[in-house]
């Protein structure tokens, strides 16, 4: 069987430049010279006698017969990938490196680390704060807890949580600038995690989309915006996952009972090649247990308000005025939802 198999380096040199989509990224991959990778490729042509790509584009494009051996190759790499990752790392001891977007690092994982420590204390964690898909493909990276829409060629992502984004503030600006209407927020600095699409959306439906704005302060991620938040400089959109706890403690409120949902979501992924490794398992089984057994507190408190509903143009007119008015809640109602704000920035 293995005289009707091609050489292994023209396959890798085929699989690294169909998924990179040119010859130069694969040669970069492989640290090889783009030379190597073009002569690995027209050898692999002549083994199967069959042309791989179509020239002449600006990218790369598998032909028809190239699309037909990829997956085949794909997966091939990635099963002796795994079963040496098996091998080599068959314990749950030793360094694993890990990725996570700033404001999940600092605001739920390192609160939470003693638990992993407690559980697994030979495993020594190296934690990276970024947001960059980049370190998806990296040998330098075990697993990437990421912020984006779980599309990812090459890698493996699965589902971690889902988001809601809301306003927050100190409970010591909120005493010395009150928040009593939506309206008010023209009076506090508005701190913004991206570049400012999230606060647009959370404001139309809020129905304040014409609201005056006041000083901004544009900051980029979410873990700073969070943290000015928490030094009294200003209201920022906080979310289900980070900013829970800090509600819970007191440190941050809510101020308005109106969520809106987050347009991408938090995924745990790794390299396919790695995914089989106990020490690797054990951390993506952790992740998902310790989120499903400490579950976000309800983002309650006597502080916050409640929007209400926009009033039917058929009502009348002294309803109209009770647009935007506001009223105390014990439980407040998160039924409500409207537009899907744009990607929020996550990045280091």
């Amino acid at each position: 069987m293995s005289s009707r198999l091609p050489p292994l380096n023209p396959l890798r040199a085929f699989e690294a430049t169909a998924r990179r989509g040119s010859v130069s990224a694969a040669a970069r991959e492989l640290n090889v010279t783009h030379g190597a990778i073009s002569h690995q490729i027209r050898a692999l042509e002549l083994s199967v006698k069959a042309a791989l790509f179509e020239r002449g584009g600006k990218r790369l494009k598998l032909t028809p017969q190239g699309a037909l051996l990829l997956p085949a190759v794909t997966h091939a790499f990635a099963e002796i990938a795994a079963a040496t990752a098996a091998m080599t790392r068959p314990t749950t001891s030793g360094e694993l490196r890990i990725t996570c977007v700033p404001a999940l690092l600092s605001f739920w994982l390192i609160p939470r680390l003693h638990l992993f420590t407690e559980q697994y204390p030979d495993v020594r964690l190296t934690l990276i704060a970024s947001n960059d898909e980049a370190y998806l493909h990296s040998p330098d990276v075990d697993v990437c807890l990421i912020y984006g829409d779980g599309n990812w060629s090459g890698a493996w992502a699965k589902l971690w949580s889902r988001l809601e984004l809301f306003p927050v503030v100190s409970p010591t600006l909120l005493n010395m600038r009150p928040l009593r209407s939506v309206r008010d927020l023209r009076d506090h600095v508005m701190l913004h995690g991206d570049d400012g699409r999230e606060w647009n959306t959370w404001l139309a439906a809020a129905d304040a989309s014409d609201l005056q704005r006041g000083q901004q302060h544009f900051m980029s991620d979410a873990r700073l915006s969070t943290e000015a938040a928490l030094h009294n400089q200003g209201v920022a959109l906080g979310d289900t996952i980070t900013a829970g706890s800090l509600i819970a403690r007191g440190e941050l409120i809510a101020p308005f009972d109106l969520t809106v949902p987050a347009n991408d979501a938090f995924f745990v992924a790794c390299r396919n090649e790695v995914l089989a490794a106990p020490i690797v398992r054990i951390f993506i089984d952790w992740m998902f247990e310790t989120l499903e057994s400490d579950p976000m507190p309800e983002l309650q408190t006597s502080a916050r308000t409640i929007i209400r509903s926009r009033t039917s143009k058929s009502e009348p007119t002294d309803r109209k005025s009770e647009k935007n008015s506001f009223q105390p809640v014990s439980a407040p109602s998160r039924a409500r939802r409207t537009d899907r704000p744009q990607k929020r920035k996550a990045k280091a």
